[in-house]
């Protein structure tokens, strides 16, 4: 399971509007880069055969299976305070990460 704050989720509504994408689902998913050999993404798009199809705080959002294996039992997180660096995700499957908080191993 990847669970979200209360601030991802008001976060990805927000912007989920102002892309006008209400067709689309939030995915998550990780790719070779980074400082630290993987890093994170997120861009709205539409279901494909093999996703998990997930929900969290009334945000339905997808995960490829090869992204599943890192990113299940994750929480995805919003800070947007006077030194927010935007969406973190904890990633308790992460052996290192790196200082800029996108990337890990």
């Amino acid at each position: 399971m990847i669970n979200l704050t209360e601030s991802a989720a008001a976060q990805i509504r927000k912007l989920q509007a102002e892309a006008d994408a209400a067709d689309k689902q939030l995915r998550v998913f990780i790719e070779p880069g980074g400082c630290s050999g993987f890093e994170y993404g997120m861009t709205f798009d539409l279901p494909k055969d093999n996703d998990h199809c997930l929900n969290d705080q009334g945000i339905d959002f997808l995960v490829d299976p090869d992204s599943f294996s890192y990113l299940d039992g994750c929480r995805i997180h919003f800070d947007d305070g006077l030194h927010g660096k935007g969406f973190e995700i904890n990633n308790p499957n992460a052996a290192s990460t790196c200082g800029c908080g996108r990337s890990f191993n």
